[in-house]
């Protein structure tokens, strides 16, 4: 809205404003859109993983099977092992060859931070070939 201040002159002269209206109109859809848009971004997800379905691999002749039980402690075949001397004791039975594929087990109660843990630790003991074991899909028993 522009008041005129000076009354003398009736020809059209120049209104220096600028018209913010449609603007203000983006600036508010955007605005809507955001606060929309934003929390969708943002869902935590809760995710049930299933049982593996892959192809099976040939068995080794002597599997190392490094187990994660549900009171966390630690079994190297069918052997308890101290979470301290894990590395020596794989060092021991791959006879310090550290290309040799480690097959981990852990209980499904076992939290998911402990089971990263124990992998860290086999990789901080150069133990880099690990895979994980879990039921076929076919012998999966139901939930």
């Amino acid at each position: 809205m522009a008041v005129r201040l000076d009354h003398g002159d009736d020809g059209l002269g120049e209104i220096h404003e600028i018209n913010v209206t449609p603007f203000i109109d983006v600036i508010l859809v955007l605005l809507i859109i955001f606060m929309i848009a934003a929390p969708l971004a943002t869902v935590d997800v809760s995710v049930e993983l299933p049982s593996a379905a892959a192809e099976k691999t040939p068995r080794p002749d002597k599997p190392i099977f490094l187990t994660l039980k549900s009171d966390l402690s630690l079994a190297l075949n069918n052997d308890t092992v101290a979470r301290a001397s894990l590395a020596a004791a794989l060092d021991t039975m791959t006879a310090g060859d550290k290309q040799q594929r480690v097959f981990l087990r852990a209980d499904k109660t076992v939290p998911y931070g402990d089971l990263m843990n124990l992998m860290n630790e086999l990789r901080s003991g150069g133990y880099l070939h690990v895979a994980l074991v879990g039921l076929d899909a076919d012998t999966a028993p139901p939930r």
